[in-house]
């Protein structure tokens, strides 16, 4: 980090009581719960590193990257570009409507805060759109707040999983140590990426979150 002040507006943005509502999505988790895909700690670390390596670090990663350097650059076009984009590779209704209502929910919180004007414009701004824009505004460095989102995808999953599966604290902790120990490199990779490798790859994901918005008991949001 720069400086305390940029550490410190990170963790706000990172934090689990950011008021974008993070902590009600699984993201396809609950459904692999449900149908025993993910039934132990080994499982769930599985799942939650499959998804990180396939969907995030290929897709989400660089695009996030992206929006940041449009941000940056006052580049409003660029940023609607890549806002489009992302929203058109969600795979189901349900992950597009998560990054849509988390999106909104941030987009109002800064508009509380500070201008935001220019992410105002966005009809239907994403997370990650909302996200960079926060970046960009509070000058933090751009690989920095990739681990951090990173990170916050990833103990948003453990805390689903401790709910669904159920695992132990312990548990949770372990699959943290494991995966967030990956993180730098896959900030690294994603920020080597060109235009034309961005693609995630992740059917059972797409599949499993479909299930999820007809399932019959929940615990998290579609």
């Amino acid at each position: 980090m720069r400086t305390s002040t940029e550490l410190v507006r990170l963790l706000q943005l990172a934090s689990p009581t950011l008021p974008v509502g993070a902590f009600s999505y699984s993201q396809g988790l609950e459904a692999a719960v449900e149908v025993g895909m993910v039934r132990d700690r080994a499982s769930a670390e599985q799942w939650i590193g499959d998804v990180l390596l396939l969907s995030l670090a290929r897709m989400e990663a660089p695009m996030l990257l992206r929006l940041i350097a449009a941000w940056r650059a006052d580049d409003g076009a660029d940023a609607e570009r890549w806002n489009e984009a992302f929203l058109a590779s969600r795979e189901t209704q349900e992950l597009r409507a998560e990054t849509v209502q988390m999106g909104y929910s941030l987009r109002t919180l800064l508009v509380q805060l500070e201008d935001a004007a220019p992410l105002a414009a966005l009809d239907e701004p994403s997370f990650p759109a909302a996200f960079a824009y926060a970046v960009a505004r509070w000058k933090i460095d751009p690989h920095d707040a990739l681990v951090a989102y990173l990170w916050s995808w990833l103990e948003n999953q453990v805390m689903a999983a401790l709910k669904a599966v159920p695992l132990g604290q312990t548990d949770g902790q372990r699959i943290l140590l494991a995966l967030g120990a990956r993180l730098e490199a896959i900030a690294g990779e994603a920020a080597a990426l060109d235009d034309d490798a961005l693609g995630a790859y992740a059917p059972g994901l797409a599949l499993l979150s479909s299930f999820h918005e007809t399932q019959y008991s929940r615990l998290f949001r579609s």
